[in-house]
């Protein structure tokens, strides 16, 4: 096994013991500190093995199916922040059936449980912060070297300006391939004047690299091919630009995109079966129970509306528009009315910021996504999902198709009511700004997952709990 690989494999383990002592550690600490608050009596040895044995166990299991071990994690800390509240969350409800499903005699007092899924939280949060600023453990940031300084290599040092996008990455510098447009390249950079020949092992090794990104604008006869082997060999990992984009943005760049890459990658279909089997049921069991909560404010929104201006116009409260669906099916959207009647006298037009056509109530249910409530409707339809690119208008799709390189593979999946791209950019109202929502909504359809639709669903009720979405 490459020596990398088996560095890698040894933090991950190290990781392993580490948090596992540290949920035991929790587990037993908050016992005796529920004790001393005389909270709970205190409780026989055997007892309290047994449930802190059962708490790591699921808590490791589950953060070992949310990725949180992955060697290669490339996650900023709030996403880790997701995954550990994921993680533990479901080991919450794990541990709570088998213990009472199987352990009913060792169950602990009701007050355990949660105080200690707070406590390991907590504990997790900290020591993931640590380990991931201070490189503790060896899990810092991964040391990478450019192939490339011209046009395309510059995506990096124009989409990843922020230490914040350099998170989990130590950029070494960029190194000039023969062919790279120069003019068009690398301004601010560290450039690297090295020859990627024989000797190019030597500088891998003096600067401790562990990955090398393949971003050259010419490819044909300027790759050094065996020397990338050897390195490879050597347990270096050798990455294209576009897959490290893709991995470290969440975003695809289909401005740079090429069809082998297409043809190599995993696609734009799902490949989940199973998820896509239960698609209906999940997203129609979870809009009732969200209706079952929000129909208030839904008939409150519709009376408002109709006062404000809809008894004067006769105009209905609700707006329809036809959308594009599902492998360019058509369907009719629901939303509450947030414009004036005559918004679209004058034909189709994109959305504003700031658009004058906007009501005064439609500024507010805007703000807090009160208009999107009635969409509901079309999820138990089976028009849409929970989660998925929005649904764009046939006037503008048709547009968009004939002007943006990949577009109609968003229509691979339903649409939804919230969507990676708008997390990431939130607006868009011109060909540009479809351009950059594509790239996202294009990574969504690559990696779509029940753990990628749950982080989303989480950030998506953060903004419209604060109020930070349109």
């Amino acid at each position: 096994m490459a020596l990398n690989r088996h560095n890698q494999n040894k933090r991950s383990n190290i990781l392993v013991v580490t948090e596992a002592l540290l949920i035991a550690y929790m587990g037993y600490i908050t016992h005796f500190i529920l004790v001393q608050l005389d909270l709970t009596n205190s409780a026989p040895i055997e007892k309290l093995a047994v449930n802190v044995g059962l708490l790591t166990v699921c808590i490791l299991l589950c953060s070992l199916s949310v990725g949180l071990y992955e060697a290669k994690l490339r996650e900023t800390f709030r996403g880790i922040i997701r995954r550990i509240f994921v993680s533990v969350g479901l080991s919450y409800f794990l541990v709570e059936v088998i213990s009472r499903a199987f352990f009913d005699d060792l169950a602990m007092h009701s007050y355990y449980l949660p105080a200690s899924v707070a406590g390991i939280i907590i504990t997790l949060v900290i020591f993931r912060y640590f380990t991931n600023r201070l490189g503790l453990l060896g899990l810092g940031k991964v040391r990478i070297v450019v192939l490339g300084a011209g046009e395309r290599a510059s995506i990096i040092e124009k989409r990843m300006r922020r230490d914040v996008d350099r998170i989990a990455f130590d950029l070494v510098g960029f190194v000039p391939i023969p062919g790279d447009n120069r003019e068009e390249g690398i301004k601010k950079e560290e450039i690297i004047h090295v020859k990627v020949d024989e000797n190019f092992q030597q500088f891998i090794t003096d600067n401790d690299i562990e990955e090398i990104v393949i971003a050259c604008d010419q490819r044909r006869g300027t790759l050094p091919i065996e020397v990338l082997f050897e390195c490879r060999l050597r347990g270096i990992e050798v990455t294209d630009l576009l897959d490290f984009m893709e991995r470290e943005t969440g975003q695809i760049v289909v401005n740079l995109m090429y069809p082998s890459w297409v043809i190599y990658s995993n696609g734009f279909h799902s490949q989940n079966y199973l998820r896509d089997a239960l698609d209906y049921f999940i997203n129609a069991v979870l809009a009732a129970f969200i209706f079952t909560f929000t129909w208030p404010f839904m008939l409150l929104t519709a009376s408002i509306i109709w006062l404000d201006d809809g008894r004067r116009t006769g105009t209905s409260v609700f707006y329809k528009q036809e959308r594009v669906g599902l492998n360019g099916k058509l369907f009719k959207i629901i939303k509450f009315r947030s414009m004036r009647p005559d918004a679209e006298k004058d034909g189709a037009k994109w959305a504003s910021k700031n658009d004058d056509r906007v009501t005064r109530i439609g500024h507010f249910i805007r703000k807090y996504r009160i208009d999107e409530l009635p969409q509901l409707f079309n999820v138990f339809k089976g028009e849409m999902s929970f989660i998925g690119p929005r649904p764009e208008r046939p006037e503008f799709v048709e547009k968009l198709v004939r002007e943006v390189p990949y577009y109609n593979q968003r229509h691979n999946v339903k649409p939804g009511l919230a969507g990676w791209a708008q997390l990431n950019y939130p607006y868009g109202a011109s060909v540009e700004d479809s351009m950059e929502k594509l790239k996202f909504d294009l990574y969504y359809v690559k990696h779509q997952s029940m753990l990628l639709d749950i982080l989303i669903l989480i950030r998506t009720v953060e903004i419209v709990l604060f109020g930070k979405g349109r």
